[in-house]
């Protein structure tokens, strides 16, 4: 075999402490003090010392500025409560599913509840349900049988579900989506 190899890097995860104290590449800039006042246009390395003396860091807040705008401030506090601040956003989120429910033409009145009672617990849990009827065979021409099946449905399901997407026919499947009530 060959004895040459091939050079790869793996691409490196870029932290946010290059805009932070001496990894800051401009000249100068525009420098905010942490009460918010303006302190001019300042050279770095003097910015950054004053920063020291104050005991705090010199953080980019708009590197993209002419010239970039740098706050004193403590970075590690700063690190540490937007890290906080985006776990508790996290927590708070709720991710809604769409549950599918597929009911057919021909249902029983006990399956019927079955389904219905699915639907009210996905509803009551946040989730978006679709309901779907497949048609097969000679069906196609009684539309109507299943279109009531699922206004039926859909009336039963009303205290607890708002209408997402009504009634309608994507080729051989009638669907309809129903969110929950906001209370």
């Amino acid at each position: 075999m060959g004895g040459y190899t091939i050079n790869r890097q793996l691409p490196v995860k870029k932290d946010h402490d290059d805009n932070v104290n001496e990894a800051i590449k401009a000249k100068e800039v525009l420098v905010i003090s942490e009460t918010g006042e303006q302190l001019g246009v300042i050279p770095t390395e003097k910015a950054i010392q004053m920063a020291y003396d104050r005991e705090l860091d010199l953080v980019l807040v708009a590197a993209k500025a002419v010239p970039p705008v740098g706050k004193f401030m403590n970075y590690s506090k700063y690190r540490f409560e937007l890290q906080k601040k985006t776990k508790e956003n996290k927590k708070n989120q709720k991710i809604v599913q769409l549950k599918e429910i597929r009911l057919s033409a021909t249902i029983d009145k006990h399956d019927f509840d079955t389904k219905l009672k699915h639907a009210i617990k996905f509803l009551t849990s946040g989730d978006k349900v679709k309901v779907s009827i497949r048609i097969s065979g000679r069906m196609i021409t009684h539309t109507d049988i299943i279109r009531k099946v699922m206004i039926n449905f859909r009336e039963e399901l009303m205290e607890h579900a708002k209408i997402e997407s009504d009634i309608k026919q994507e080729a051989r499947t009638i669907i309809m989506v129903l969110g929950p009530k906001k209370e």
